[in-house]
């Protein structure tokens, strides 16, 4: 951790589960959010994540690395040794201050902002974090999309292909182009859910698409055995970033979380750990499996 990130924050309780937890307010923004206008605000480890060097000059991509996981993962892998590229939609003052923590880290980073929806944009992502970085060694695919649909009769054509487009064509998508860089030794890890587990009848779109990103998980698993390249995911439950409040009804925020057996959601720099053990050589057995990092016991 850099000597300002140590200056910048109060002091740290090393056991918050002893606390008991405070309810987020209500509120509501426009999607995709930022994590600036959030209250409180998300801890995406800025003051309490220290690195050792587990991932010392590798050149990793996240994409959706402007806020929330992204950015606590961005954060995790630069103070870890990692050069870091970052893919985003349009929320540049959230981008902009992950760069500023990667670079605080003393690493290179590229923000790169474009609708990951879209093939070319998702192999112009790779181009360029390629020509920057010098290479790529870690994909984090980690962008998404959310929608809420309180009947399968609210489910529209227009829902249906952009939480699809986003949140597995763009994985397939920037899997495709970053293969044909990736080399023995390489990792992609993907962003699932809970949701993708055991479905969510207030989310239909977003639960059948994590469902297919676990399944896509899998199967490239196996593909890529023989080329030496893990493929893992990350299925998170409840997390309080800029997702939840730019696509839930703000009546219905206090109560995020509640379900899991701390009664509150995850905090981004509690799941970014998991990204890096992943990307490190400390799961070097492990592919095709699914992470579920929930805060409750968690049946498949």
């Amino acid at each position: 951790m850099s000597d300002s990130a140590k200056q910048h924050g109060a002091a740290v309780n090393p056991n918050p589960l002893s606390e008991k937890p405070a309810a987020h307010p209500a509120q509501h923004q426009e999607w995709p959010g930022l994590d600036s206008k959030m209250q409180p605000q998300p801890d995406h480890g800025e003051q309490t994540y220290v690195g050792s060097n587990k991932l010392l000059g590798k050149r990793a991509l996240i994409t959706g690395g402007d806020s929330g996981m992204g950015r606590a993962i961005a954060i995790a892998f630069a103070r870890e040794g990692a050069d870091v590229a970052i893919a985003y939609y349009d929320e540049h003052s959230d981008a902009q201050e992950t760069m500023r923590w990667v670079r605080e880290a003393g690493r290179r980073g590229l923000a790169i902002s474009g609708d990951l929806a879209q093939r070319s944009h998702c192999r112009e992502v790779v181009r360029q974090a390629v020509e920057e970085l010098g290479g790529l060694d870690i994909l984090v695919n980690h962008a998404g999309r959310q929608y809420s649909e309180e009947s399968i009769a609210d489910l529209t054509p227009e829902v249906l292909e952009r939480t699809f487009s986003t949140n597995l064509y763009g994985y397939v998508w920037t899997a495709q182009a970053a293969l044909e860089h990736m080399q023995a030794g390489a990792v992609i890890i993907n962003t699932g859910s809970v949701t993708g587990l055991r479905g969510n009848p207030h989310l239909l779109s977003y639960a059948a698409s994590k469902g297919a990103i676990h399944n896509f998980t899998q199967s490239l698993a196996h593909q890529l055995a023989e080329r030496g390249i893990r493929v893992n995911c990350v299925a998170p439950g409840p997390v309080w970033t800029p997702l939840v409040v730019s696509t839930m009804p703000a009546e219905h925020v206090p109560d995020f979380g509640k379900q899991t057996m701390w009664h509150r959601p995850a905090e981004p720099a509690e799941i970014a750990p998991s990204y890096v053990y992943l990307a490190s050589a400390d799961s070097r057995f492990m592919t095709g499996e699914i992470l579920a990092i929930t805060g409750e016991q968690t049946s498949r």
